[in-house]
C-alpha cells in the first residue's frame, strides 16, 4: 500500500482563553479552552487534492496552520512522508520547509508592502538556499515567468499590483523552493470572481506539471468542485464526512453535508427548491455533549446528544454520524 504524503491522526488545537490570574484568583473563575481543532483525522496522497469546507469558525484554517507548523498540537501526530513532523526539533522543521509550504487567503496583508516583488520571492532562497545574487535573480525571473507575469516585475512594489496579481506573487513565493505539498488557505476568496477562475486554473496547471499536492481550504463549494479530488467536511473542529468530489456532490451522506449543499443558489433557473442551513453554529467555548451537530440535526436522537460518533466508512464515504451508522438516512 503506498504511503500517504501527509497522514493527521487525531489532530487537536487548544488555545486558552481563560480570564485573567487575577480575575480567576478574586473571583474563582475557571480556565476556559476554545477547541478549535478537536480530534481530526485525514490523508491525502501525492498529485491530490483534498479540500476543507465548512462553515466560519469550523476549524479550517486552524489545521492549515497545524500542518505548517505556525501553531502547535495540543494532542495527535501530524505525518508527513512518512515522518512524524509533530515532534521533529528545529533544525528538522527547517528542512522540512522546504517540501511543505502555504498560500494565505489574503495578498494584501501576506505580502510586505514595503518590500519589492523581487525581494519578497527571493526570502525563501535566502533563508533555505545558498545562492548568490544573481542565481537567485534568476530564480526569481523563473518563477514570476511561470506564474504569469513579468520577470521586470520583481522591481515593483506590491501595492502596485492588482489583487489576482498578488495572489501570482504569493503562488511564485510558495514554489520557490519546489514544495511537494502546499496548503491553500482560502487563496481566491478575497479576489474578483473572474479573477478566481484564472487562479484556479493556474494552480491546476502548475499542480499537473509540477505533481504538487494541495490541502485545500475553502467556504466556496463553486470552488471545491472545480479543484478537488476528495472533500472533507467540518464541523465545530471536527471532519463530519470525506469522500470522493463527484460522490460527496451527488449523495452526501451526513445531514450537515446535505445542508451546505442545499444551501447552494440555484442559477440554473428551474426553480429548483433550496434548504437554508439550519440554525446556528453552537458556542464553540460550550459545545454540545455527543455529536455537536444534533442541535441542528432533523435526525437527531438520545443517542446522538449523549454520544459522539465516530469517522467511519460508509459504502466508500468516512462519515461521523449516528443515523448513517444506524440506517436511518
Amino acid at each position: 500500500m503506498t504511503t500517504p504524503l501527509v497522514k493527521v491522526k487525531d489532530a487537536a488545537r487548544y488555545f486558552d482563553v481563560s480570564p485573567s490570574w487575577l480575575e480567576r484568583t478574586l473571583y474563582r473563575k475557571p480556565k476556559v479552552f476554545l477547541r478549535a481543532v478537536d480530534g481530526v483525522n485525514f490523508s491525502l496522497n501525492r498529485g491530490e487534492t483534498l479540500a476543507l469546507v465548512g462553515e466560519s469558525g469550523c476549524g479550517k484554517s486552524t489545521v492549515a496552520r497545524l500542518l505548517t507548523g505556525l501553531y502547535g498540537l495540543s494532542r495527535g501526530t501530524i505525518y508527513f512522508d512518512g515522518m512524524d513532523i509533530s515532534s521533529m526539533n528545529h533544525s528538522q522543521k527547517q528542512a522540512m520547509r522546504r517540501r511543505l509550504q502555504m498560500i494565505f487567503q489574503d495578498p494584501y496583508a501576506s505580502l510586505n508592502p514595503r518590500w519589492r516583488v523581487g525581494r519578497i520571492i527571493a526570502e525563501p532562497l535566502n533563508t533555505h538556499t545558498k545562492l548568490n545574487a544573481a542565481e537567485q535573480a534568476d530564480r526569481v525571473s523563473e518563477l514570476l515567468q511561470q506564474v504569469g507575469l513579468n520577470p521586470t516585475d520583481q522591481s515593483r512594489y506590491p501595492h502596485q499590483f492588482s489583487g489576482g496579481q498578488r495572489q501570482r506573487i504569493s503562488i511564485a513565493r510558495a514554489l520557490a523552493l519546489n514544495p511537494e505539498f502546499i496548503v491553500c488557505d482560502e487563496p481566491t476568496s478575497a479576489l474578483d470572481v473572474s479573477v478566481q477562475a484564472q487562479v484556479l486554473n493556474l494552480m491546476k496547471d502548475l499542480q499537473a506539471q509540477l505533481g504538487l499536492s494541495y490541502l485545500f481550504i475553502s467556504h466556496n463549494l463553486a470552488v471545491v468542485h472545480h479543484v478537488a479530488d476528495r472533500v472533507g467536511v467540518m464541523y465545530l473542529g471536527r471532519i463530519v464526512e470525506i469522500a470522493k468530489r463527484d460522490r460527496l456532490f451527488a449523495t452526501p451522506r451526513h445531514p450537515y453535508t446535505q445542508m451546505l449543499l442545499g444551501a447552494i443558489p440555484d442559477m440554473s433557473g428551474t426553480g429548483k427548491a433550496r434548504t437554508p442551513v439550519a440554525g446556528e453554529v453552537p458556542n464553540p467555548l460550550n459545545p454540545p455533549s455527543g455529536c455537536t451537530f444534533h442541535p441542528r440535526c432533523p435526525l437527531a436522537t438520545d443517542r446522538c446528544r449523549k454520544q459522539s460518533p465516530e469517522l467511519l466508512e460508509q459504502d466508500g464515504t468516512l462519515v461521523a454520524c449516528h443515523a448513517v451508522e444506524e440506517g436511518r438516512t
